[in-house]
């Protein structure tokens, strides 16, 4: 039997990388996905293509730190599919590359704005229908490094740490509603941007994916290694599991 078997999902930030293969993964199991994105060729790519695969999937044109574009979407979710029972934070920026005092206060806010609002916003938007069915799985994006530090985009580490702190606080607040809420936290995994980092290491790509590599004992990810994380949290396998963090990073924090 499919995992997500007709349970209707919002995905955030599915058009490209780890949340694009989300969405596949969950059509693959059953359920109806709503791609949310701000990108709209990206979206609509993702969609379609779960469509052309037999899937049930629609676009919606989301900016999540938008309180009208995420009310707006999660509405239109509801009113076409009728519940909302699965949510994935994913969306989310990297920000500037500088350390805290260099950093203005637009660009920590601009980061804030989407990767720490963002959820919030969308999880406010989604958990009063959740509420009403009395069921739900909400699964946010956090970090390896919302666990540990590293000398590099510290905007972005910082919420990646407010998301995991928001996670365990919604876990308890909204356990008693039978709504589950649980943080994942990825390593590096080959997606589109971690590509495009790697152009402009010195030496180039192949170099930057070996010394990538190095950190990650088993090596480096792939988006449906995430996917397939984030899969298992949405679904009722998980029914026992709440307010936790599921690191897949390859051995990155074991070491």
């Amino acid at each position: 039997m499919a995992r997500l078997a007709n349970k209707i999902c919002i995905v955030t930030g599915g058009g490209t990388g780890i949340g694009e293969a989300t969405c596949h993964r969950f059509a693959e199991e059953g359920a109806r996905v709503a791609v949310f994105d701000v990108n709209e060729a990206d979206g609509r790519e993702t969609a379609e293509a779960i469509r052309a695969k037999g899937g049930d999937a629609i676009f919606r044109r989301v900016d999540v730190a938008d309180e009208g574009d995420v009310a707006a979407g999660v509405a239109a979710v509801v009113e076409r599919f009728g519940r909302l029972d699965v949510l994935v934070n994913n969306a989310a920026i990297t920000g500037v590359n500088k350390f805290a005092h260099e950093v203005s206060v637009e660009e920590w806010d601009r980061i804030f704005a989407v990767n720490v609002r963002g959820v919030f916003l969308c999880t406010k938007h989604a958990v009063p229908h959740m509420m009403a069915a009395r069921a739900g799985s909400i699964v946010n994006f956090s970090s390896i490094y919302g666990l540990i530090g590293n000398d590099d985009l510290p905007p972005y580490h910082a919420t990646k740490g407010a998301v995991l702190a928001m996670t365990k606080t919604d876990a308890v607040c909204y356990a008693r509603h039978g709504i589950r809420v649980n943080a994942v936290h990825p390593g590096s995994t080959k997606t589109p941007l971690f590509m495009k980092a790697g152009e402009t290491y010195p030496g180039g790509l192949d170099h930057y994916i070996a010394m990538m590599k190095e950190k990650h004992p088993l090596t480096l990810g792939e988006p449906v290694d995430v996917a397939n994380c984030v899969l298992f949290l949405a679904s009722d396998e998980a029914r026992f599991v709440t307010g936790s963090s599921l690191v897949c990073d390859g051995g990155y924090t074991a070491q």
